[in-house]
């Protein structure tokens, strides 16, 4: 498996692919999809964060895609996880442990301690291997359209 820093230049529309996929994976549509603001919010991330946005590579195919940030929660600094992407056809296939070991190691190297992502409830897949990596809810969002959970380094 080899991990790629996204360039927009290259990759644009296999990142816009991937995200608005989760986006139907997650909500059951895409409707509420924008492509445009998702390429300004990539094009501003990508810079301040190369090494956390990144395409996973496996014979030739690009199969996953990594988001990771930091940001402010309550007054601490927390690693977030924007988004962990796995093409379809790679799915159910014991292929999550790669992301979850580099997102460990991402945040650990930017000293943090505590590391959040958001996930709809209805995404019972995601969940539970969420659950099994050690995270735990913290909170709903958005009228529990979201789901808030939390992990520790």
């Amino acid at each position: 498996m080899e991990f790629v820093n996204i360039n927009l230049n290259f990759h644009k529309g296999i990142v816009i692919r991937f995200r608005k996929d989760s986006f139907k994976e997650s909500f059951r549509h895409s409707k509420d999809f924008n492509e445009e603001e998702n390429v300004l919010w990539l094009e501003e991330k990508v810079q301040e964060f190369s090494n956390g946005f990144l395409l996973l590579k496996k014979e030739n195919e690009y199969i996953r895609q990594i988001e990771l940030t930091i940001k402010r929660y309550k007054n601490r600094v927390v690693g977030y996880t924007n988004l962990y992407y796995l093409a379809k056809s790679h799915r159910e296939k014991g292929c999550a442990e790669e992301r979850h070991t580099y997102a460990l190691s991402y945040f650990k190297n930017n000293v943090l301690e505590e590391y959040h992502l958001r996930v709809s409830p209805t995404n019972r897949r995601a969940i539970k291997s969420y659950q099994k990596n050690g995270l735990e809810k913290i909170n709903e969002e958005h009228k529990g359209k979201v789901i808030c959970m939390r992990g520790y380094l």
